[in-house]
């Protein structure tokens, strides 16, 4: 029996479902495939931080199946053609795959199976993104979860995979497998922030680092950006460069021996399975794609000046902690956690925007940009989601920030031009002394922006254009992204 693997986001040879299976079933004569489809690379909404990770990525996995004896092919176009040429090229009798949850992917999923059968090739699917999948847990009613507290519960009573062993031998075959294509063959200019190293040789040095240190202090310092206290394996989840199962296999193998407290890893895990919650909502609610989840806040008119989207999206506020963080996001295409909640609270809350918007003009810049979690997060800030912040809890840009980067060393690191400012006034520089400003090379207005809007009235604002169009969400805890 000869297998087709197609890798798709699963970039790795280790703790791989769909490949281990098909090594097992196959006796190891199974062939390494991957297509890349123009839908997706078209799309307005790719970033090229996304696409410049993933060829990193792949160029890692190329390297390691040579070592297992075999080469990537590699092919370019439509899926349902492309894999049903390749899996006929390589006399295969069965595909394999690992299941994608989005609504497109899965239309595009069940089209290459169709086509597949139809040429008397076999298809097998697999869960292998998530801890737990879709449809696995279900309330006592029988429906989904859409409260992320009572989904974590369902979901810790069942056990977690252990995760599976490394395939080191795979097919020989003719194929092709060309070069990989550059970001300029892509269509792709070269992304302006720094470049965020892909493939599962450094998602494993990421997670080592978590393992040496940010992990043991990641429930009393994650919510702080300055810190070195999250994991930064987004990217790596995103695209398979690790498995979900070894990083929540290796947290619980720290707590065991001693490494990161109980209260640590606790924290971390429920956090994976923010990822997964969100999956699970996508998959049982489509319309979220577009929609809010809350069908009556689809009517909602933004009343925000459409112009001041700009200069959210620059930084340029006049708000130190929501502007670093939106330059965060274009100087290495990533945020941390607690600034997008910030972020987006601000420019739907604030600046009266819709929360669409910024969904995509996250997209468009995020390494680790996910469907799923990018909307079940710019919905929970935005009070239209399930298990949402209510509309009238509304973030204070300024209180955030001098909580979760009280001495502004995320400010300073992002926002150099208020470097200087002495951290009383770090986030509020609008009301520093005129001498502190001077001394500090700051002019209001000039090198660094007034606030554009009053976050007192905005939230006033807030609250009366939240109220006209529905009733209030039930309150709930902290979201994630």
């Amino acid at each position: 029996m000869r297998v087709l693997h197609w890798f798709r986001k699963d970039l790795r040879l280790e703790d791989n479902t769909a490949l281990h299976e098909a090594a097992r079933d196959a006796a190891g004569d199974v062939v390494p495939f991957y297509a890349s489809e123009p839908a997706l690379l078209g799309r307005d909404d790719m970033a090229a931080t996304r696409v410049r990770f993933v060829l990193d990525s792949l160029a890692d996995l190329a390297a390691r199946i040579e070592a297992a004896g075999s080469r990537l092919a590699l092919a370019h176009g439509e899926a349902a053609a492309v894999v049903v040429a390749a899996a006929r090229a390589a006399r295969a009798d069965a595909v394999y795959w690992n299941d994608e949850y989005e609504p497109a992917l899965r239309r595009r999923d069940d089209a290459v199976e169709a086509a597949l059968r139809e040429t008397g090739i076999r298809v097998r699917r697999f869960h292998d993104r998530l801890l737990v999948p879709p449809g696995e847990v279900m309330t006592a009613d029988g429906g989904p979860f859409t409260v992320y507290t009572p989904f974590r519960r369902a979901c810790e009573a069942l056990p977690l995979s252990r995760p599976l062993p490394e395939v080191t031998r795979l097919a020989a075959h003719d194929l092709p497998a060309p070069p990989l294509a550059t970001l300029a063959r892509l269509g792709f200019e070269e992304p302006a922030s720094a470049r965020w190293p892909g493939g599962a040789a450094e998602a494993r040095a990421r997670l080592t680092r978590l393992l040496a240190g940010g992990l043991a202090r990641y429930a009393t310092h994650r919510d702080f950006p300055a810190a070195d206290a999250v994991s930064r394996l987004s990217a790596d989840l995103k695209f398979g460069t690790l498995s979900p199962r070894t990083v929540a296999d290796a947290a619980l193998t720290a707590r065991a021996a001693g490494a990161a407290p109980a209260a640590a890893v606790e924290k971390f895990v429920s956090e994976l399975r923010w990822r997964d919650f969100y999956a699970h909502v996508l998959w049982h609610f489509p319309h979220v794609e577009t929609g809010c989840f809350r069908r009556e806040f689809d009517d909602l008119r933004w009343e925000g000046d459409p112009a001041q989207f700009e200069a959210w999206a620059a930084g340029r506020t006049g708000y130190p902690f929501v502007d670093a963080a939106m330059r965060e996001l274009h100087a290495t295409g990533f945020m941390h956690n607690r600034a997008r909640m910030v972020v987006a609270s601000f420019l739907t809350k604030d600046l009266l925007l819709d929360w669409r918007r910024g969904e995509r003009h996250f997209m468009r810049h995020l390494v680790d940009g996910d469907l799923a979690s990018n909307n079940g997060g710019w919905q929970w800030a935005a009070g239209t989601g399930t298990d949402a912040q209510p509309y009238f809890r509304i973030f204070n840009p300024v209180l955030q920030g001098e909580k979760f980067d009280p001495d502004g060393a995320y400010v300073r690191r992002f926002v150099p031009e208020l470097a200087r400012v002495p951290a009383r006034w770090i986030h509020r520089p609008w009301e520093a002394p005129p001498l502190a400003l001077a001394e500090a090379g700051v002019t209001l207005g000039d090198t660094y922006p007034a606030p554009i809007v009053d976050h007192a009235e905005q939230r006033a604002r807030a609250l009366a254009m939240y109220r006209v169009d529905a009733a209030a969400p039930p309150a709930r805890g902290r979201g994630r992204w």
